[in-house]
């Protein structure tokens, strides 16, 4: 591991506090223009989620539209309240091939997209412990006044997720600050994911805001459009 990776694990609240928790659930509201574009538009407003910390599994119920989904990489399934039949796609990252930005998704396109993203994001920076992954610091960046050490990691095949390679960038107190990929079922779209609004649960130390946007060949965001918004409302991790 690291130094870079285990200074950002102790600042987030410690392997061996991660180690006891099980699953995460929370409430948040998801929005920004990708979604109309894809659309998609309104999707995941309003939604809650239960997730597994062990291994990629995750629920997304939106009461309010009358569905509940459910995430892995091999297989996404959504069921609506009113008893209509079930839609359920198996190895659902073979439906994106030759997607490009503005391709269009139906709603099993938009859960799986959602169901992997969250479950990384919920999952960083001890998820870059686990086997199978590989880390290597690069040089400093300077971004709103201050410098970010920067990680790069490398994705093992086995854990679904934007890109193989991402660059997590950490603040001098270890906190996660920005985190770019490229996305592969959106064409290899950019992302500049800026994490904010840190709340400390369970003893972890949990970004409640993030803001998506594009970033240009030296690496610089692009302010327009904000591609996602995430807005938790809560976060609560169980150790069982």
């Amino acid at each position: 591991m690291s130094t870079l990776l285990e200074e950002a694990v102790v600042a987030h609240g410690g392997i061996d506090n991660w180690n006891r928790l099980r699953t995460a659930s929370a409430a948040l509201d998801i929005g920004g223009a990708i979604w109309p574009l894809k659309g998609r538009d309104g999707m995941f407003r309003h939604i809650a989620l239960a997730a597994s910390l062990q291994r990629q599994h995750m629920s997304i119920t939106s009461p309010s539209a009358g569905w509940a989904g459910t995430f892995t990489p091999d297989a996404v399934r959504i069921e609506s309240f009113d008893g209509d039949a079930a839609e359920e796609r198996r190895a659902p990252r073979e439906s994106y091939r030759g997607h490009v930005q503005d391709s269009q998704w139906d709603r099993l396109h938009a859960l799986y997209f959602t169901g992997y993203a969250l479950w990384t994001y919920l999952s960083i920076p001890f998820l870059y412990t686990t086997p199978g992954f590989e880390t290597e610091e690069l040089p400093e960046w300077r971004e709103n006044g201050e410098v970010w050490r920067r990680l790069k990691v490398t994705f093992p095949d086995s854990i679904a997720s934007h890109s193989r390679e991402q660059v997590s960038y950490f603040g001098a107190d270890g906190l996660l600050r920005r985190h770019d990929y490229t996305v592969d079922v959106m064409g290899g779209a950019p992302g500049a994911n800026y994490a904010s609004n840190y709340r400390k649960v369970q003893g972890i130390m949990v970004p409640m805001t993030r803001r998506v946007f594009a970033y240009d060949e030296a690496g610089r965001k692009v302010e327009d459009p904000l591609l996602v918004t995430i807005d938790f409302r809560n976060v609560d991790f169980r150790t069982e």
